[in-house]
C-alpha cells in the first residue's frame, strides 16, 4: 500500500488524479495575505473580556488564535517533531498501517475519502481516536519510540483546553459554564496529524479543498514555519499565519446548531507549497453518537425560530461521511426550513 501515500516518493510533477478542474483551483493570488483573525489572550485578568473576545471571535470569523492557553510549548514542539518523525519512516512501515476505511479508529491514509473522490488533494494523515487513551494507544504506531508517550500527553493538554474553551463559548451565549460540555455528552476525541509534502505545482490542487468541520471544536497546531490554512472571510480566503505556541481555534458544525446559528462553522481549506513540506495537527473534540444535538432551549425561548432540528451526532457524521468534502454545508441538510 505504500504506493498510496505521496509522502513515500519525491514528486517532480503533479499527477493527473490531483489536477483540479480550473474553475475549482485555489486563485493564490487572489488570497488576502496581510489580514489577522482575532487574537485572545487566556491570560488576561479580566476573564469577562475573554468571554467577550471569544463570543464576538465565534460571531464574526469562527476562527480565532489563542495565547497563553497552558498548553506547554515544549510539548507542542515535540508533538511536532514526533509527526515529522513519523512520516519519514520507511515506507514499508508506513504501508502497514494504511487503510481508505473511514471507520477504521486508527489509520494511515491519504486525501480525504479516495472510496469516493474523483480527485484527490495533495495530504497524507494519520487518523487517531484518543478519548479514552487506554483504549486506543496500544494501536497507535510504535515508531517513532517516542510517539505514543508524546502524543499521549499532547491530547491530554489539549482536550482540557477544549473543556475551558467550552465554558467561555457557553458564557458568552448567556449559557451555563457547563451547557456545552454537558450538552454533547461523554465527548470523543479525535486527531489529524496532515502532513503535505513539497508540491510540485501548488496553484492546481489542494492539501484540503474548501469544508466545515463536522465536529464541534477543532485545535490546531500549526507548522511554525509554513502557512498553509486559509479561512473564508466576507467572500475572501485569508491566509492564516502562525504565531509562535499559539492554537487556531474553530467552530465545528455543532456549535453552530447548538448556538442557533449565532456562532459560525466557517468554510475553511489548506494550500500546499513548492518549497517546503507543511505538518498540522488537527485535534477535534466530538459529540457523543447519541446525544440529541439542536439549538439550546434558551436560544429560542424568546421566539426566536429554531434554525435546526433536532439529530444525534451518529446520524451528522454518517451523512457528513456519505459526501464529498466540498459539497454543500452538511448543516444545511438539519434545516428546520
Amino acid at each position: 500500500m505504500a504506493d498510496q501515500l505521496i509522502s513515500t516518493a519525491v514528486h517532480d510533477a503533479l499527477p493527473a488524479s490531483y489536477v483540479r478542474p480550473e474553475s475549482e483551483r485555489p486563485r493564490l493570488d487572489e488570497v488576502v495575505s496581510g489580514a489577522q483573525i482575532p487574537v485572545v489572550d487566556l491570560a488576561d485578568p479580566d476573564p469577562a473580556a475573554v468571554v467577550a473576545r471569544i463570543g464576538e471571535a465565534c460571531a464574526t470569523h469562527g476562527f480565532f488564535q489563542v495565547l497563553n492557553h497552558g498548553v506547554p510549548a515544549d510539548l507542542m514542539g515535540a508533538m511536532l517533531a514526533v509527526a515529522y518523525d513519523f512520516f519519514r519512516l520507511p515506507a514499508e512501515e508506513k504501508a502497514k498501517l494504511y487503510s481508505d476505511d473511514p471507520a477504521k479508529k486508527m489509520r494511515l491514509s491519504t486525501s480525504f475519502n479516495v472510496r469516493k473522490e474523483t480527485v484527490h488533494n495533495w495530504r497524507d494523515y494519520l487518523r487517531l481516536h484518543c478519548h479514552p487513551l487506554h483504549k486506543y494507544v496500544p494501536d497507535w504506531p510504535p515508531n517513532p519510540p517516542s510517539f505514543r508517550e508524546v502524543v499521549s500527553s499532547y491530547c491530554r493538554e489539549v482536550r482540557e483546553l477544549g473543556f475551558r474553551l467550552y465554558a467561555a463559548i457557553s458564557q458568552s451565549l448567556g449559557l451555563e459554564d457547563d451547557y456545552v460540555k454537558k450538552t454533547l455528552g461523554e465527548q470523543e476525541q479525535h486527531m489529524a496529524v496532515n502532513f503535505y509534502p513539497r508540491c510540485p505545482a501548488p496553484e492546481l490542487t489542494y492539501g484540503l479543498p474548501a469544508h466545515t468541520d463536522p465536529n464541534a471544536l477543532t485545535i490546531l497546531l500549526m507548522d511554525q514555519q509554513v502557512a498553509g490554512l486559509q479561512v473564508l472571510h466576507d467572500g475572501r480566503w485569508i491566509a492564516v499565519n502562525p504565531r509562535p505556541n499559539a492554537f487556531v481555534i474553530n467552530i465545528g458544525d455543532q456549535l453552530q446548531a447548538l448556538s442557533n446559528g449565532r456562532y459560525r462553522s466557517v468554510w475553511h481549506r489548506a494550500v500546499v507549497n513548492a518549497d517546503r513540506p507543511r505538518m498540522s495537527v488537527a485535534s477535534f473534540l466530538c459529540p457523543c453518537n447519541d446525544v440529541l444535538i439542536g439549538p439550546a432551549a434558551k436560544l429560542v425561548a424568546d421566539g426566536s425560530p429554531a434554525v435546526y432540528r433536532d439529530y444525534t451526532y451518529a446520524e451528522y457524521y454518517a451523512k457528513f461521511w456519505s459526501r464529498n468534502l466540498d459539497q454543500e454545508h452538511c448543516l444545511e441538510l438539519f434545516r428546520t426550513a
